[in-house]
């Protein structure tokens, strides 16, 4: 990831609270095979799991699981039981990628710089955006008769649903909200079936890197003016966008 100083976030529990709020993230593998293109990405719906919340410094694990049909899947697949004979591996050898993209972003119009265009002209269009990128080591759960599998399978189909339903939806069974909606509301032969033909993942994070490109890199003036114009949008996403450039300059000044 490209990180100017400006536009780079450090802090992992806002990086964490980005995944959270995003967990729709992009797998990008890069594994050499005869039968499929080497790079392949896939979008999966993520848990982040920490065991201190209040860690400044805990990196997590992240879980997923991926219909057994992707062309992804079977490459993973076939790189491990290519190497399994030998070394019962069920780790892939190369690290992999999770890119997590907030909903906030939009386009910049160079009409919203109130300094700098009318004094120099010297202005061009930009884009902002929050992004987390995910490094680590991935664990692989393929063997459908293996009841190591089906246990983290069960696991996180459960508290996938769990997550999504009460934090995306706000199912929460309180204050007139509708309640959840359950693994266990369906047929267990149904959910059985299911599970075949998916595999679990489980990736341990060796780094993580994130940015929140939101106008810091401007002027007061203009960061007044990106606020002024995206607040006179009127849209959800402009009176967000508006609210971050805002957060992210007194963040910038008062460092």
């Amino acid at each position: 990831m490209y990180l100017r100083d400006v536009h780079a976030e450090a802090s992992l529990p806002k990086l964490r609270q980005l995944i959270r709020k995003n967990p729709l993230g992009v797998l990008t593998t890069a594994i050499s095979s005869k039968t499929f293109p080497k790079i392949l990405s896939s979008h999966i719906p993520f848990l982040l799991d920490i065991q201190d919340e209040e860690s400044e410094t805990e990196l997590g694990v992240l879980r997923c699981h991926l219909a057994r049909m992707n062309p992804q899947s079977k490459t993973m697949i076939e790189e491990i039981e290519s190497r399994s004979a030998t070394t019962n591996a069920q780790f892939l050898e190369e690290e992999v990628l999770v890119l997590f993209t907030a909903t906030a972003q939009h386009y910049v119009t160079p009409k919203f710089y109130k300094e700098t265009k009318p004094t120099t002209g010297k202005v061009v269009p930009t884009w902002n955006y929050a992004a987390t990128q995910v490094y680590g080591r991935a664990k692989i759960y393929f063997d459908a008769k293996s009841p190591e599998t089906r246990d983290f399978l069960s696991k996180q189909i459960s508290d996938l649903s769990q997550y999504v339903e009460s934090s995306v939806m706000g199912y929460t069974g309180v204050d007139g909200k509708p309640s959840t909606w359950k693994v266990s509301d369906a047929p267990d032969r149904y959910i059985d079936l299911l599970q075949k033909s998916i595999i679990g993942m489980e990736i341990e994070i060796d780094r993580m890197e994130g940015k929140f490109k939101m106008s810091q890199e401007l002027g007061e003036g203009d960061r007044k003016g990106v606020i002024q114009g995206f607040s006179d949008v009127g849209s959800d996403v402009g009176l967000q966008i508006a609210q971050l450039v805002k957060e992210r300059g007194e963040l910038k000044v008062a460092k």
